[in-house]
């Protein structure tokens, strides 16, 4: 074997980079945890001031800082001593109401490795893992990795490039939320329009229970439902409007939940479909984003749409060549790509 040094040395800068960010996921979830961030986002402090402000151990604190440091993720001044944020740096670490939240992903990232010994087997097997099997905090990451992107998309840009959507959500709609999780989507469109009403279902029963308190605690339980159901046999239409974010490329029968869906539809209904960004082929997905979507789907997606009946098991990076045949296979006759964000491609079905 002959090995170019140059190209092993470039592999091994990567590697170097790849295992520093491993450790630091769960680094920045301590200091989302234990409230390190928001405190340092509050201005310049020593060590122990920050261990004080938020009430931990002053040795701890100084390491987590010094490698926080390293990556990027907090600034250091070697003249004082003394560590801050930019207003950038704090914007993406300190508010999981920001339409950038960075703690969440890593969250989600940490809770899904629990599961490698499961998703080892199943590798070997070809059997599935299903998305209830999973850690909880794969459950709660989840709501708190897309959750911002939500906030930041689906009431200024999303609904609006729906033809006809947001006057019918104004005036009062029926709505259909499949695949919920914990109801993010959902509550965020009860806010926004309080004259609809809004259907929220998921098959794991326990995120349906975390979805029923959300609803509760931000006061739009009055016109919000929810209930423990697959893609494939909710009930309750005609719906005016029926939405899947981030969960048809899950499913081990997209094609039966999207016939299902149609005829749940009412007439001149719309079904927002909302799914990672994604190229229709590989070479269109070895990018960062592909990277981080291959990554977990090889953990959490491909697993759970093999766990379940249908035969498909699309990925995370499905792209919209394979969501467009889905769509016009279960009969919908107008597809179209929508709207779109460095993450996200949102779609428009019409019957």
């Amino acid at each position: 074997m002959t090995v170019n040094e140059d190209r092993l040395m470039d592999f091994l800068h990567r590697f170097v980079g790849d295992l520093g960010a491993t450790m630091a996921a769960g680094n920045v979830v301590l200091g989302d945890r234990l409230g390190l961030y928001r405190a340092l986002a509050a201005g310049p402090v020593l060590p122990g001031e920050l261990a004080e402000k938020a009430g931990t151990a002053p040795r701890y604190t100084e390491e987590w800082l010094r490698g926080q440091a390293a990556g990027g993720y907090v600034e250091y001044d070697p003249g004082t001593g003394r560590y801050s944020m930019t207003e950038e740096q704090a914007f993406a670490l300190t508010s999981p109401d920001n339409p950038v939240f960075a703690p969440g992903a890593f969250q989600l990232a940490l809770g899904a490795l629990r599961a490698e010994d499961r998703i080892t087997e199943a590798f070997r097997t070809g059997q599935g893992v299903g998305w209830h099997e999973h850690d909880a905090e794969v459950f709660s990451g989840t709501e708190r990795f897309f959750r911002p992107g939500y906030i930041g998309n689906l009431m200024s840009s999303w609904l609006p490039a729906l033809d006809g959507v947001v006057a019918k959500l104004q005036s009062g709609a029926r709505v259909a939320d499949l695949g919920c999780g914990y109801g993010a989507s959902t509550v965020l469109m009860a806010q926004a329009f309080p004259a609809s009403t809004f259907v929220g279902s998921d098959y794991h029963a326990g995120s349906i229970a975390a979805a029923e308190k959300r609803a509760s605690e931000a006061g739009v339980a009055p016109t919000v439902s929810f209930e423990v159901a697959r893609a494939g046999d909710f009930g309750g239409g005609p719906y005016d409007l029926v939405t899947t974010f981030d969960c048809l490329h899950d499913m081990g029968d997209p094609l039966g939940a999207a016939r299902h869906i149609r005829e749940q539809l009412a007439p001149d209904g719309t079904w927002m479909i909302v799914e990672p960004a994604a190229g229709d082929t590989v070479e269109d997905n070895l990018n960062p984003v592909g990277r981080v979507y291959y990554s977990f789907s090889s953990f959490l997606c491909v697993p759970n749409a093999l766990s379940q009946d249908g035969g498909y098991a699309l990925g995370a990076q499905a792209g919209e060549a394979a969501i467009r045949r889905v769509v016009t296979d279960a009969g919908f006759s107008r597809f179209a790509r929508v709207a779109e964000t460095p993450f996200n491609i949102v779609y428009e079905a019409r019957t």
